[in-house]
């Protein structure tokens, strides 16, 4: 091999070296870059959650930090009483997980629903009308025919505590209408179409000025327990699984305590 080929081939091998130089840097740096690549984007779930009327404020602060903590997942709720809610279950409307404000109801749909668990309780109270002008202190003065009294249908869980407490009482309360759900009962007395109606603690505390609310003792008062289940038609079982049992967490028992509802 004569000299010149000679100082070629080592020339070509040098030029080839000094290429695969920068090449396999590259590669090393493509490498620590996917090391340090954070986890892929989780994956994207919406989940629709029917709630009973009472928790229409509470819900939308406590879906608000669910999805903060919860990346991807999306809550949408709609409510409405626990008896349309019910009936919705039952017709197979698309949903993942459902909340009422009584334990009859959900237990009227053990075929439809996992195990439930109580998440919060609350309390029935008087909602007379701004300034309170027929001075309504106790039950016994809803029977006077002067003043319009509202309440709940019956098969609405607040209408059924309704009745409970006033026949506890021997209260005849003659109601001017019977309304689908607590929020149509307050909305009535903050409208002035009605002078007082029963509706839950927490409900009345959103309405400031336009109603007074007038407590009632616990001996003569009910017990409205919030049960919360999955729904086995849901198509994201186990993130509907996860909200739930999120609910009964701290900072979910938090938010419903600060918004006053009682400890389950």
């Amino acid at each position: 091999m004569s000299p010149i080929t000679i100082r070629r081939r080592t020339a070509a091998a040098a030029l080839t070296a000094a290429l695969l130089v920068p090449l396999a840097a590259c590669g090393k740096s493509d490498d620590k870059k996917a090391a340090a690549d954070p986890t892929p984007e989780p994956k994207a779930v919406n989940l629709t959650v029917l709630a009973a009327s009472s928790l229409t404020d509470v819900f939308k602060t406590a879906g608000e930090a669910y999805q903060k903590s919860h990346p991807g997942t999306k809550i949408t709720f709609s409510f409405a009483g626990s008896q349309e809610l019910a009936a919705q279950v039952k017709q197979g409307a698309p949903a993942d997980a459902l909340v009422t404000a009584d334990t009859k109801t959900m237990d009227g749909l053990k075929a439809e629903t996992g195990d439930a668990t109580i998440i919060a309780k609350n309390r029935l109270v008087i909602a007379a009308g701004k300034a309170n002008p027929f001075k309504i202190d106790e039950l016994k003065d809803l029977a006077d025919t002067k003043i319009k009294v509202v309440l709940a249908a019956p098969e609405v869980p607040v209408g059924r505590y309704s009745k409970q407490i006033l026949d506890a009482q021997k209260i005849e309360v003659k109601p001017v209408s019977q309304e689908p759900n607590v929020r149509a009962v307050l909305s009535k007395v903050e409208l002035g179409e009605a002078d007082a109606g029963l509706v839950y603690k927490t409900d009345s505390a959103k309405s400031g000025d336009k109603v007074v609310a007038v407590d009632i003792p616990d001996e003569q008062n009910a017990v409205a327990s919030y049960p919360a289940a999955t729904l086995k038609q849901s198509k994201n079982a186990t993130d509907a699984a996860a909200f739930v049992a999120w609910l009964s967490t701290p900072e979910a028992q938090k938010i419903l305590q600060d918004a006053g509802f009682q400890k389950a």
